[in-house]
This record gives C-alpha cells, structure tokens and sequence, in this order.
C-alpha cells in the first residue's frame, strides 16, 4: 500500500502511512507526520517512512507521553511478577523517572535523554547499583513498547550503565561469633540472630517463620514464605526465588533454644490475653504481630554488636554471609552450602564466596597429599 500526502497550508505537509490493522481491533493503523516545507520536502519524507514500514521499522504514531504508557505496562506487569516486586517497579518510576521524562512523546525519547538522566542521578550521590536497577525497570517497559509496535527499538539499549562496585562483605571470624552469641545472649531477639548464624536464611525469611514451619523433633525448619514490609503496613511473601522453598536441618543447640523459646512464648501468649494476635509466628512482638526488620536491626542488633566490641558497620545481613562462609571454611561442599542458602545456582554462591576459595584450594592440596603421598616419596 501507498501512503498519502494531504495538503494542510501553504508549506505543510501531513503525510500517512498505512500500517494494517490493530489485531485487537481491526482498526486501521498509520503513521502520521506533519512535514513543513515544500512538496518535495514532504514527498522525501514519505518515501523513506514507506521504506521504512517495509523494512518493519516503522510504527503507528501513538501520541502516548510516557507516564501515561508506564502506567498501562505496571498494569500488564501485575500477573507476572509479585505484588511486592510491581510496587517496587512503580516505587522506581515515580521517584526518579516520570519527574525527568514523563511528559515526553513516548516515540521521541531519545538515549540521550535517558544517559542524562542516569548522570543527574549519579551527581545526587545515588549509587550505581540504584541507577542500574530503574534502569532495568525502565528498560523492561520499553521492550515492551517494542512488542506492542508502538516504538521500532527501545532508545534504552544505547545508554552506558556505570560500573558497579562490589559491596565488601563483613564475615564474622570463629572468635567474634562467639563474643556476639554470648552478647546476643542478653537480648530479647537474641534467637533470632542464633537462627540466622545457624542456618544462613534472609531475615525476610526467618521473620516470617510460623511454628508450623520448625519442626522440632527432626531439628529442621523449611522455608516457604517472606515477609515484607511496607511503611508501617506488612504482608507475607513468596520467597525470592524458587530455589528459596527448601528445608535447612538445625544445628542441636539451635533446636534446644528453640524449644525452650516456644515455651517462654506461649507463657507470654497467655500473660497478654485478648491484646495477643496469635499469627503462630516463631519470632514476634510481644503482642504477636510480626518483627519489624528496621527495629531489629537498629535497636537489638546494633546494641549486641556494641556489647560484643565489634564494629557497627557490621550489617544484619552479613550474618547470613558469615554462616555461609564458616561452612565453607570447614570443608563443606559448596552445594550443600547453596542449598542451604537458597541460592538459584551453585554459581551465584561460589562468586559471592569467593574469597573462601584460596583456603579451600590450601587445604584440598593437603588432603591430596595424604592421599597421594602418605607412605612417603
């Protein structure tokens, strides 16, 4: 099909190239584009858009700005990914994108636009790893319009990311979780970091533990779900992947603790009547509502830190580390330790490990020499 030059004025031009029809709709679809000039202007440009259409790089003219068409893609995105994951993404755009970019022609965003962007974030002091994550999002939306024929390519696949710089990993040594369990001995979530040492979980997944979820005369407990918060408002989760859905035994003392934590648990349930939401949560508040993640990372975990003489910048998360990396350095095979972790691939875990790897070659290297050698050259 050709297309159609219409004359508008004196020196403008609107040109119409016809795309098909909306399979949705049957509804007939062109590219419109006013062209200002002369006819030979006009027609130039018509032959090319013809090209164009044929070559399939060519799309309908939407006249969507780009908020208005995030919103459509975070509505289609609700049956994919979790509920949690969804306002994260909008959380994203409505914080760093649609202030910048939202009132552009979605098919006259140009790279440019967006590296700028990514440099004006940059220059507050965000971090590499927050521009790259709305830049995933971003990019994600804009596929999409690919997709849907309403952009030829998606102007975020020519932007540079900056470098991301790997988090230095704070492990606790053999001596300094002994100074910190003793510490955390004292405190009134002090279980909760036992369990976290002793069995690697996420603190939204030991958070969320429900007593139906221990059990205590095998010594295991199994992770099935996450919580998470959100301002002062929770929910519970998926867990992060599907590898997260495992079975992590327990050490004997951590199912001893446990226990007797049960027992002092129900006596509170009781000494708190009617006021006690009874959720079966493992650990809980003393009126039984979930943990908050903050709170105990800012009031408990930092006051045992400072009880134990160790550094504050220790983070709660880096419990999880040091329960991995403790195994590791005891001659546990790495797939045991990713199972535990709930690692999506053994991979992941020996690249986060990896400063583990040169004791674990030192000591392969003597038991090979035991192997090989132990009668003597």
């Amino acid at each position: 099909m050709s297309g159609q030059l219409i004359r508008r004025g004196p020196r403008t031009w609107l040109t119409r190239v016809p795309l098909g029809r909306d399979p949705d709709s049957g509804k007939r679809l062109y590219a419109n584009k006013t062209i200002h000039g002369a006819k030979r202007d006009a027609e130039q440009y018509l032959h090319a858009a013809l090209r164009e259409r044929d070559l399939g790089t060519l799309v309908a003219t939407s006249g969507l700005t780009l908020s208005p068409y995030l919103d459509q893609w975070l509505e289609t995105t609700r049956s994919r990914v979790r509920e949690r994951t969804c306002r994260d993404y909008a959380a994203q755009l409505n914080r760093y994108v649609r202030p910048a970019l939202g009132s552009r022609r979605l098919e006259h965003l140009r790279p440019l636009e967006i590296q700028n962007l990514y440099a004006a974030m940059q220059a507050r002091g965000l971090s590499a790893r927050t521009v790259r994550y709305v830049h995933a999002v971003l990019s994600a939306a804009l596929r999409q319009a690919v997709k849907w024929r309403l952009l030829a390519q998606s102007p975020a696949g020519f932007v540079d990311l900056p470098r991301m710089r790997r988090a230095e990993v704070r492990i606790l040594s053999g001596e300094e979780v002994t100074q910190f369990l003793a510490a955390a001995a004292n405190d009134r979530f002090g279980l909760v970091f036992v369990v976290a040492l002793a069995t690697g979980m996420r603190p939204s997944e030991y958070l969320a533990l429900s007593w139906a979820d221990v059990d205590l005369e095998q010594g295991r407990v199994v992770v099935q779900r996450a919580l998470a918060w959100h301002g002062k408002t929770w929910a519970f989760t998926e867990p992060k992947t599907a590898r997260s859905r495992r079975t992590i035994p327990l050490p004997a003392t951590a199912a001893r603790l446990l226990r007797d934590h049960r027992r002092h648990q129900a006596a509170a349930r009781l000494a708190a009547g009617p006021r006690y939401t009874n959720l079966d949560l493992v650990f809980a508040t003393e009126l039984g509502t979930p943990v908050d993640l903050r709170n105990l990372a800012q009031r408990h975990f930092k006051a045992v830190l400072k009880a134990a003489g160790l550094p504050p910048t220790i983070r709660l998360y880096d419990l999880r580390h040091s329960s991995a990396t403790l195994l590791l350095a005891a001659g546990e095979h790495p797939k045991v330790v990713s199972e535990r972790l709930g690692h999506a691939t053994i991979t992941l875990t020996l690249d986060t490990y990896s400063h583990v790897l040169p004791t674990m070659q030192q000591a392969a290297a003597v038991r090979l020499e035991q192997a090989l050698f132990r009668n003597g050259a």
